[in-house]
């Protein structure tokens, strides 16, 4: 993990990171200069009244801390600079990454806890790799510094002071793999915590239309208390990690007060050399305290890290760059002996299909029966789990998957608009087409009339999926979307099964021109939407079980029949109650 996080790192060591760690150098070399001028400034100034020294001394001290003052801006602007930089890096491989996930994962994985690794994780690992990397750099040569001083002053009291030194690194190393844990376990947490909040704002109308408020908000309290209690934990750490390291450093102190003292009453050392050497240790407190501090911010960042990189080690689609590259349908979409299961639940079990070129294909059954699963599995949105697909002959996998998708175009039933003006949202997946060509795709999926009549036609906001919109304004910018793609192969997956009539009307003739000249997979739960159907093929239980015209399915007398009836008494027992 280390290795892969130095990666980031790498293309920014030269020249900034140089920079800003020669910075960190300057910073804790004139740390070493500071005690030599406290003993100068007693033995020679004070003890001996060296007037030449008492000139130099102070001023020597205001360059050390201008330079000191100087460095620090470098290594703090070039230490962010090189921050932003592995930010943007990061969020890019990620933003890649889930762009190219399946469909599987995101239906396994909540969005909100994706959405936290490229918001929060992305930016505790920048701050462990800078400022975490700086401060550890800066702090580390400060205190070797310090001990080479101490060391070079007194070898006798230096060896009393740092005897207590391993008394505080390996409690420091136990408690910082605790770090680690709880730091992913609390990201992990606040993940969840995110998905959730996400899940009750999209989800408000529900929320409120059945009076859940209170039963969100246990939701939101248990997760808080959740995450609440990991933080406390590693509040603990880190609040026991400093008293535990003064206290042991305090034993070292009083050592060398001890030995030191009775030296200087003794005669065997000066007083000059002594509070130079006291003076070292208090300049050597706050660098190690800081270390101990900084080594909590690293911790925390790996934990980040470790969450950053399971999702960039994701499976990716199976894109076959470099396949097959394919310009429309000629011959026919065929399932042979297909299966497929979301994890251990199958779904679709042994289906042979032909659709061929040009031709309107139906697909209808009960709820459940794996209608939608067969329309998603020609996008390869799925993989199978056994037979194959072909297209023209061609075994689906074996095609360039960009290639593939710019051939289908997708209208359902729960149509995604994005928070983007109406000419962006029927342009997506075609972005380079003229306003007259948006237009044409708008009038023909009768879309224009009502988007003229927004505040600012085709440049209004739709909002968040398209909240401004009517369900049946929505799906006629879907269909104009589909339209200006113009692929030959389209998938309509219950594109008017939420509609009132007047826009099922209208939706319904924008499709009939959709469908012109297109091969077409319909999925739709009213039968009577798709008795035009070159053909008609039913599935229950995930098994292809009827297939052929609507007067050969009704006079068969089968599953088609019975749900054909059952829908036309439905309709007639609600006509004759509207009389």
């Amino acid at each position: 993990m280390y290795a892969r996080l130095l990666r980031y790192l790498r293309p920014y060591l030269w020249p900034h990171f140089a920079a800003a760690i020669a910075c960190m150098v300057l910073y804790s070399a004139s740390s070493g200069i500071v005690p030599y001028l406290v003993r100068s400034l007693v033995d020679d100034v004070l003890a001996r009244g060296d007037r030449e020294m008492l000139r130099l001394v102070p001023g020597l001290i205001v360059l050390v801390f201008l330079v000191r003052g100087a460095v620090n801006f470098g290594q703090a602007y070039l230490g962010e600079w090189v921050g932003q930089h592995i930010v943007y890096d990061l969020r890019r491989d990620l933003d890649d990454k889930i762009q190219h996930l399946p469909v599987a994962t995101f239906d396994r994985v909540a969005s909100g806890t994706i959405l936290s690794r490229i918001t929060t994780d992305v930016l505790l690992v920048r701050q462990a790799l800078t400022e975490g990397a700086a401060a550890m750099i800066r702090d580390a040569t400060t205190v070797a510094v310090l001990v080479g001083v101490a060391f070079y002053l007194d070898f006798e009291l230096a060896v009393v002071a740092f005897l207590v030194f391993p008394l505080i690194v390996l409690p420091l190393q136990r408690l910082s793999r605790k770090m680690r844990a709880l730091s992913r376990r609390g990201l992990d947490s606040l993940g969840n915590l995110s998905a959730l909040v996400q899940e009750t704002i999209l989800g408000n109308r529900v929320v409120k239309a059945f009076g859940m408020e209170a039963y969100e908000k246990q939701r939101f309290d248990v997760e808080s208390r959740r995450l609440l209690k990991t933080y406390l934990r590693a509040a603990r750490i880190k609040a026991f990690t400093t008293p535990m390291m003064e206290v042991l450093a305090a034993f070292g102190i009083a050592g060398v007060l001890w030995v030191g003292g009775e030296s200087v009453i003794g005669g065997g050392r000066t007083t000059g050399g002594f509070i130079a050497f006291l003076s070292t240790l208090v300049l050597l407190y706050e660098p190690f305290k800081k270390l101990v501090r900084t080594n909590n911010i690293v911790q925390t960042g790996l934990g980040a890290a470790r969450r950053i990189f399971d999702l960039l080690d994701m499976p990716g689609e199976p894109s076959q760059a470099g396949g097959v590259r394919i310009n429309g349908l000629h011959d026919a979409i065929r399932f042979e002996h297909v299966s497929f299961a979301y994890g251990d639940e199958p779904v679709l079990h042994d289906a042979c299909l032909e659709i061929r070129a040009g031709e309107v294909v139906a697909l209808v059954g009960p709820s459940g029966g794996g209608k939608s699963t067969i329309a998603d599995l020609i996008p390869r949105f799925y993989e199978v789990s056994a037979g194959r697909i072909t297209l023209d002959g061609i075994d689906l996998r074996d095609i360039d998957l960009q290639s593939l998708r710019a051939n289908i175009a997708v209208v359902t039933q729960f149509t995604f608009l994005f928070n983007d003006t109406v000419r962006a949202n029927i342009a997506y997946g075609s972005l380079d087409r003229s306003q007259e060509e948006i237009e044409a795709a708008a009038r023909a999926a009768n879309a224009h009339e009502f988007i003229l009549q927004l505040p600012n036609g085709y440049d209004t906001v739709v909002g968040e999926l398209g909240v401004q919109l009517s369900g049946g304004q929505r799906q006629r910018i879907a269909i104009a979307r589909a339209l200006l793609k113009n692929a030959p192969i389209l998938i309509l997956d219950e594109a008017t099964s939420a509609l009132d009539a007047e826009s099922e009307r209208l939706v319904q003739r924008a499709i009939e021109r959709l469908m012109a000249g297109r091969t077409t997979l319909v999925i739709a739960h009213r039968l009577s939407t798709i008795r035009r159907a070159d053909r008609i093929v039913v599935v229950a239980d995930g098994r292809i079980v009827e297939s052929g015209t609507h007067e050969e399915l009704l006079a068969r007398g089968q599953l088609y029949k019975r749900l054909h009836d059952m829908q036309f008494e439905e309709l007639g027992e609600e006509g004759g109650r509207a009389h």
